[in-house]
Formats: C-alpha cells, sequence, structure tokens
C-alpha cells in the first residue's frame, strides 16, 4: 500500500503535472497524430485478425504480411478508381477553367433564373471567381504550400499506424507496466472491451458507407448526373467522417449536377434529404447504436468537440474515441468495485488491439 504524499510530495507532483501538461501543449500536433495512428491501429486490427484467417492449403499471412495484403489491397483500389473513375473529370475541370471566361456568364444566368437569387448581385461573385482564375498560379502555390505539412502529418500518421498494428504487443505491455501490478488486470479488461466495441464501430460505419455509396450511385446514374459512379464511391468514403462527410460530398454533386440542369439540382436534393432521414431515424439506430451502444446525441457532440479540436481527422476518430471514454467511465466512474471476469495473471504479450 502506497505512501500517502506529504506537502512537499503534493507541490512536486504539482510541478510535474503543470510540466507535463505543458510539453503536451507545445507537442499537441505530435501527440494528435500518435493518438490518431493508435487508434486507427485498434480499429482496423479486427480486419487484419480476418486477413490473418486466411488459409491457401497449409499458409496462411502471419501479421505482416496480413498488414501488406491490406496495403496493396487498399492502393490499388484507389489506383484503380483515380485511373478510371477521376481522370475523366479532372480533365472536364481543366476544359471548365480554361472556358470559364465564357461560361461564366451562362453559368451566372442560370443562377439568376433561381427565385431565391434574382435579388441577389451576383455580378461581385463572378469577378471574384474570374480574379481567382487569373491569379490562379499564385493560389496553386499558397494551397500547395498549406498541403505539404498535411501530407507530411499523413504520411507520418500512416507508417506510425503499421507500426502499431505489427509491433503493437511491446508497445501494450510498456504501455501496462506504467501501472502497478494490482491494477493492470482490471485497466487490461476494460480496454479489451472498449477495443471490442471500437472494431464494432468500424463495421457499422463500414456498413452505413456502403449503402451510401450504392445507393447514391443508383440515384446518380438514373438521373443522369456527371460522373455519377466516381460521385457514387466519393460519397461513400466521405461518409467515414458521419453527417459532416456526406454534407461535403453532396455539396460537390450539387455543384456538378448545377453544370447541366437545375432539374438534377432538385433531384439530388431530394434524395439526399430523404436519405438522411433514413439514415438518422433507421439506419443509425439499428446499426450504429447497436454496434457501439452509443446515443445518438452522444455521437453527434463527440463529433462537434472532434471536429473543433482537429478538423476533419478529429471528426474521424470522434466516436471510437467517444466509445474508449464510454468504456473508462463505466468502468471507474460508475462502478465502485472492479469487475474481475477471471482471476488469472495479465499478459503483458496482448497487443492493445487484442479484444
Amino acid at each position: 500500500m502506497s505512501r500517502p504524499l506529504g506537502p512537499r510530495g503534493i507541490v512536486l507532483f504539482a510541478f510535474g503535472v503543470a510540466i507535463g501538461l505543458y510539453f503536451a501543449w507545445l507537442l499537441q500536433d505530435v501527440l494528435v497524430v500518435i493518438y490518431v495512428s493508435a487508434l486507427f491501429a485498434v480499429v482496423l486490427m479486427p480486419v487484419v485478425r480476418g486477413i490473418m484467417r486466411l488459409h491457401i492449403g497449409r499458409w496462411h499471412p502471419g501479421r505482416g504480411m496480413a498488414v501488406l495484403l491490406l496495403l496493396v489491397m487498399t492502393v490499388g483500389s484507389l489506383t484503380v478508381f483515380f485511373m478510371f473513375a477521376l481522370a475523366p473529370a479532372f480533365r472536364d475541370l481543366r476544359e471548365f477553367v480554361k472556358e470559364l471566361p465564357t461560361k461564366g456568364p451562362q453559368f451566372f444566368g442560370r443562377l439568376r433564373e433561381v427565385p431565391l437569387l434574382r435579388d441577389l448581385d451576383l455580378g461581385a461573385l463572378q469577378q471574384k471567381i474570374q480574379d481567382f482564375v487569373g491569379n490562379y498560379a499564385s493560389y496553386a502555390v499558397k494551397f500547395a504550400s498549406d498541403w505539404a505539412a498535411t501530407l507530411v502529418r499523413v504520411i507520418a500518421g500512416f507508417v506510425l499506424t503499421v507500426y502499431f498494428i505489427v509491433e503493437g504487443d511491446e508497445a501494450y505491455a510498456w504501455f501496462l507496466s506504467l501501472f502497478p501490478v494490482e491494477r493492470r488486470l482490471r485497466l487490461d479488461q476494460t480496454l479489451a472491451r472498449a477495443s471490442v466495441r471500437m472494431g464494432r464501430w468500424l463495421l457499422g460505419q463500414g456498413t452505413l458507407m456502403l449503402i451510401l455509396g450504392v445507393s447514391s450511385t443508383i440515384v446518380f446514374a438514373l438521373l443522369r448526373v456527371r460522373y455519377a459512379y466516381a460521385l457514387g464511391v466519393i460519397m461513400g468514403l466521405f461518409n467515414i467522417v458521419p453527417v459532416a462527410g456526406a454534407m461535403v460530398s453532396m455539396s460537390l454533386v450539387v455543384l456538378v449536377a448545377a453544370l447541366d440542369s437545375w432539374t438534377r439540382v432538385l433531384g439530388v436534393g431530394i434524395f439526399f434529404v430523404i436519405y438522411l432521414q433514413v439514415e438518422n431515424s433507421w439506419l443509425v439506430p439499428r446499426i450504429m447504436r447497436t454496434q457501439v451502444d452509443l446515443a445518438g446525441l452522444t455521437i453527434l457532440i463527440a463529433l462537434l468537440i472532434g471536429s473543433s479540436l482537429a478538423g476533419i481527422i478529429g471528426a474521424m476518430v470522434a466516436v471510437p474515441t467517444a466509445v474508449l471514454v464510454a468504456v473508462v467511465l463505466n468502468e471507474y466512474a460508475v462502478h465502485d468495485e472492479a469487475i474481475i471476469e477471471e482471476p488469472h495473471p495479465v499478459n503483458t504479450s496482448r497487443a492493445i488491439t487484442m479484444p
């Protein structure tokens, strides 16, 4: 049993906490990358285990080979998508930018046909767009410089995620060693329950992404929207960020549909409104809440906090983070006594991603 801290110990402990918080604030960008990478490793481990269970004769992939196969499948799918689906869109975008000085007045003429936009001063907006096109090179340089640091963080997070998946055993054992021996078993079981629910979040979110991607592709094809298949895939992929991802991708779809006719814009808008109602009232309660056991209000608050703290990445990891916090609070704040399933010794070689 540890002795209570004296006055000097309390002062030193307070100074240590203050110094730790100060360095955490200075290194917040690095700590966010590390945390997000570890969280993605936890979420992706069920997929890696599924690949490890594959058998070809007597051979089955180990963890490293499973990670490599997952990377190859992901990179291959994205490469095929960019080559065959987005290449025509980028080619048309370049042509559109070149023809914008002549097609711009036609586009704004269509906007003036909308009753709600007749009284707006669209001339100033048109002039700003033309100025943007005229200074495209300078804007492109600034855009590239702003995204360079983001790209470095993404690459670093990608590499860290791979390392956390492959060498998670050592990282988890070191993490448990920071706590007293008599508390490790309870913490180990708590994090195991959180890991299972976080893995279920990926399954539920993947189901929502698939439903939105397939349904939007069918609707866009029926409405004859340009790049219907590419936009459908983008809708599904962006839905990994709940609510916000679908709204951002839908804005892109509306912009593409507005290039052709307002009838397509109306059809796309009606589809999106109907889908939001179906998702929020029927899909999410039956898919997401049953998987992660979180109320809809909790998910919304988590998304708001995550996006305000770390932008898009924060919104992506908001729900699994809320699951982790909920499990830990339920164990240590709600229950007065530890819930020990079996009095077995702690397996310090178990990875943080193990259920």
